[in-house]
């Protein structure tokens, strides 16, 4: 471990070579650098949503514009350039 000694020839060491002004930034970006680590661990090691994966599964992977853009496509319309309400709108009155 590190005594005071060395440690106080290690802040001259440091201010020589980045200058004040570069140190507080060097220790900001550092301390911002774990931050970020910690929470990317956080996210990789913790307990995953699973919400959002029962319902893609549940839609087979597709999304509702997917889905709209598909069923008008069986009904003989062509959803090229409609939004996914008209598309579901056109659909659905060719069924009546």
């Amino acid at each position: 471990m590190l005594n005071t000694g060395e440690i106080m020839i290690l802040v001259v060491i440091f201010f020589l070579l980045f200058g004040a002004e570069r140190l507080p930034k060097l220790a900001r970006a550092a301390g911002q650098s774990k931050g970020e680590f910690q929470k990317g661990m956080r996210e990789v090691t913790g307990n995953p949503d699973t919400s959002n994966t029962e319902n893609d599964l549940e839609s087979g992977g597709k999304t509702a514009a997917v889905k709209a853009a598909q069923d008008a496509e069986a009904k003989g319309i062509d959803p090229s350039g409609m939004t996914t309400e008209e598309a579901d709108s056109k659909s659905d009155d060719s069924e009546e």
